[in-house]
């Protein structure tokens, strides 16, 4: 098993979908929130449309992740859920 990746539940609410994804551990938070953003957006041919004021959220418990900590500094983990609004 690949230990510099995680596996989670990300939740889009704006545009009614959701994807289970890999994201790395080393990366920030903020750097794959852009890079899923940008995929986002060609994936669904501009019906996801990139706002500066969006953040991922626990599902569980509503927290917002920190953009500038990286990914192995949170509380994420494989089977993590959480939402981008």
């Amino acid at each position: 098993m690949n230990k510099n990746k995680i596996l989670i539940e990300l939740e889009i609410p704006s545009i009614e979908k959701s994807y289970d994804l890999y994201i790395p551990i080393n990366k920030t938070v903020g750097t794959i929130k852009s890079l899923i953003e940008e995929s986002l957006v060609e994936l669904t041919e501009n019906a996801y449309i990139i706002k500066p004021d969006t953040n991922f959220y626990s599902k569980e418990t509503g927290e917002i992740y920190d953009v500038n900590k990286s990914v192995r500094e949170t509380n994420l983990q494989n089977g993590s859920r959480i939402i981008l609004i």
